[in-house]
């Protein structure tokens, strides 16, 4: 790809895969940027190809670089504090029942 599409890549990344059509989350993979580069440019990438273009460009496929728009700060403060503190003592509260029995698992009856 040119600087110039190299450049316009950058910028198309950065409005979000949302405003491209991926909604369900904020995360650019290499598969939907594969699908970008042939969308905008239309020429055709590998994903390692689309890998290596996102590694130029300074973007890793694994880290994201900012935080998701929607993110509530005060919301994640204020479960970070109380909920967190709660959750992350040690032992288990008393009369707390065991996970076991609400994750799925089933009783066996006694032999």
């Amino acid at each position: 790809m040119s600087p110039r599409c190299l450049e316009k890549l950058s910028e198309y990344l950065e409005q979000g895969p949302a405003v491209h059509g991926w909604e369900e989350d904020q995360v650019w993979t290499a598969s939907r940027v594969t699908t970008l580069i042939g969308r905008k440019f239309h020429v055709s990438y590998s994903v390692s190809g689309a890998t290596r273009l996102m590694h130029r460009l300074g973007l890793s496929p694994q880290v994201s670089t900012r935080r998701a728009a929607e993110r509530d700060e005060q919301a994640v403060t204020v479960w970070k504090e109380a909920t967190w503190a709660e959750v992350n003592e040690r032992g288990r509260p008393a009369g707390a029942t065991s996970a076991r029995g609400q994750a799925g698992f089933t009783r066996r009856p006694p032999k």
